[in-house]
């Protein structure tokens, strides 16, 4: 018998909400993850209509409510005129939430459905498939067993190189930094500032906190001054970062895995494929998709046998479309070429076609993973 219905290695939002579905079905699944600790970088914040439905599933929507400020609305910006404003609709709205905090809640869930669930300080170094189970190294020193394995362990998945697993480049790549500051007259609005020196984007956080992106082609704006100036120039808005807040420069990229299960190993999430920031979509279509793969890891432990291949298809597809929809709005954010009245005249015929209203929701969000 192995040592476990499932082993989920990687605890990020993914594996432990994923976690947490199978724990609330009575599946024993263990969460491998190498960290000590809890993960406060500043990454994804906000979760579409899609991942509040995901985790109203886990147990942890009502407590997510709670904490998360909910984004009304937003403006597209250009030379301090306003483009485009809409309205989002109760069915619409987006909550903004630290993923340290989504994470938390998740943990808390999870300890509340099985306290032995989460192996945190373990490093899962090895996979190696036998028969109806799967063999995992884990800290290079002892071996562990489970009916299937999960692979959550993000964009470096050190399992999707193990597998041989290609992980092809697609189009929407480029450089940005961002930073969290105080902002006690912020409103629970997002703002886009589409300028001729490149896109600046500001969104509210919980707390009296406002997190704002700098488009930085050339990885200049790593540094405070030149953060604050960038925007400012661009936008004629001043900011002052407080001493002990620095930007955090990232590089937005996307990627997709050529295949997403092998036997009864499965990639999921930020492993399966890596979905540009720009957008805020990552985290919600790996939600999305634990939720299904949820349902055929139910199905392949009833009849004892593999079946992913509904997962894999339905996942890689709904990568693809988000991945196009990313590569739209960083295309966008970049700056048009030529005088300031011709660039803001293209834009808004670009905002004023049928096909982009619907998609102007997803534009103001932002993530990073």
């Amino acid at each position: 018998m192995p040592d476990h219905d499932v082993a989920i290695v990687g605890a990020g939002p993914i594996g432990l909400l994923l976690a947490c579905l199978l724990a609330q079905q009575g599946i024993d699944a263990a969460v491998f993850e190498a960290r000590d600790g809890a993960d406060h970088r500043s990454r994804a914040i906000g979760i579409h209509p899609p991942g509040i439905a995901a985790l109203d599933a886990s147990g942890i929507g009502a407590a997510a409510r709670e904490e998360a400020l909910t984004l009304r609305g937003g403006e597209v910006i250009s030379e301090g005129r306003v483009l485009a404003s809409l309205e989002f609709t109760a069915r619409q709205r987006v909550l903004i939430l630290p993923q340290h905090r989504t994470d938390a809640l998740l943990r808390q869930r999870l300890c509340e459905l099985n306290g032995n669930a989460l192996r945190v300080g373990h490093t899962v170094s090895g996979v190696h498939p036998e028969g109806d189970r799967v063999r995992l190294r884990v800290d290079a020193a002892r071996d562990s067993t489970a009916s299937f394995v999960i692979a959550a362990d993000g964009v470096r998945s050190g399992i999707r190189r193990l597998l041989g697993i290609d992980w092809r480049p697609q189009r929407g790549r480029g450089w940005y930094a961002m930073a969290d500051i105080p902002d006690t007259e912020s409103s629970p609005r997002a703002q886009l500032h589409c300028e001729l020196g490149g896109l600046v984007e500001s969104f509210p956080l919980p707390g009296d906190r406002r997190r704002w992106v700098a488009w930085d082609p050339h990885r200049e704006l790593g540094d405070a001054s030149a953060f604050t100036n960038a925007v400012r120039q661009r936008t004629g808005i001043p900011l002052s970062l407080p001493d002990r807040v620095q930007p955090t420069a990232f590089h937005a990229r996307q990627h997709r895995a050529s295949r997403l299960a092998e036997g009864r190993i499965v990639l999921v999430g930020d492993a399966a494929h890596e979905t540009s920031p720009i957008g805020g979509q990552g985290m919600n279509l790996g939600w999305a998709a634990a939720r299904r793969l949820a349902l055929s890891i139910e199905r392949s432990l009833r009849e004892q046998h593999p079946e992913f291949g509904d997962y894999e298809r339905s996942a890689l597809r709904l990568a693809a479309r988000a991945q196009r929809r990313a590569f739209f709005y960083m295309t966008m954010g970049k700056p048009v070429p030529g005088p300031v009245g011709l660039g803001r005249n293209v834009l808004i015929r670009m905002l004023g076609t049928a096909p982009l209203r619907g998609r102007t929701a997803d534009m103001i969000t932002m993530q990073r993973r």
